[in-house]
């Protein structure tokens, strides 16, 4: 593919590699298998489509505790780089999670609402207990108080893409986590 003068080139600085990446998923499977090791009842993953597919791929290949997996698609941000903080359904949970324990897989918690909102529906539909694990969590963009039960890493302010993480669609193929420029 040629690149023309009249295209800037991007520079991505390395937040986490790969190798971080997969160490912390480790990690927090561990903690996870401890937390459901005594807990009855079906265990299951949802993951937040499209940004926390790699996450949830590898920390569901990295548990022992049985789960099976859903999705959702929901969004609060189209192609921009900031919330608009109303919440569009696009894809909605294909199974009943009504008495069981649900594990919500999300890429990033920036502001909140969309995290706050998906909490909110999934929790009408009384499931055993209703938790949230992110690889990264941004507390100083919170606008709205949200528990999370798991965090991969915990981020400054900055834009982040690769491991399922986009800007417009591009660079969630990335192997590690950066910071475009």
């Amino acid at each position: 593919m040629n690149n023309t003068s009249d295209q800037p080139a991007v520079q991505i600085d390395c937040l986490y590699s790969a190798a971080q990446i997969q160490q912390r998923v480790q990690a927090l499977a561990v903690q996870i298998d401890v937390d459901y090791s005594q807990s009855t009842g079906e265990l299951v993953l949802v993951g937040l489509l499209n940004g926390a597919v790699m996450f949830l791929a590898d920390l569901s290949r990295s548990l022992q505790t049985p789960h099976r997996l859903d999705f959702m698609q929901v969004s609060s941000y189209g192609d921009q780089q900031a919330s608009s903080g109303q919440l569009r359904v696009l894809k909605d949970l294909d199974g009943n999670i009504c008495g069981k324990h649900v594990l919500i897989v999300e890429d990033i918690i920036d502001t909140g609402h969309t995290l706050q909102q998906t909490l909110a529906r999934l929790a009408k539909r009384q499931p055993a207990s209703l938790h949230v694990c992110t690889l990264l969590d941004k507390p100083s963009r919170r606008r709205v108080a949200v528990g999370v039960d798991y965090v991969g890493f915990q981020i400054e302010d900055v834009f982040v893409i690769g491991y399922g993480m986009d800007d417009a669609q591009q660079y969630r193929h990335l192997p590690y986590i950066g910071v475009k420029h």
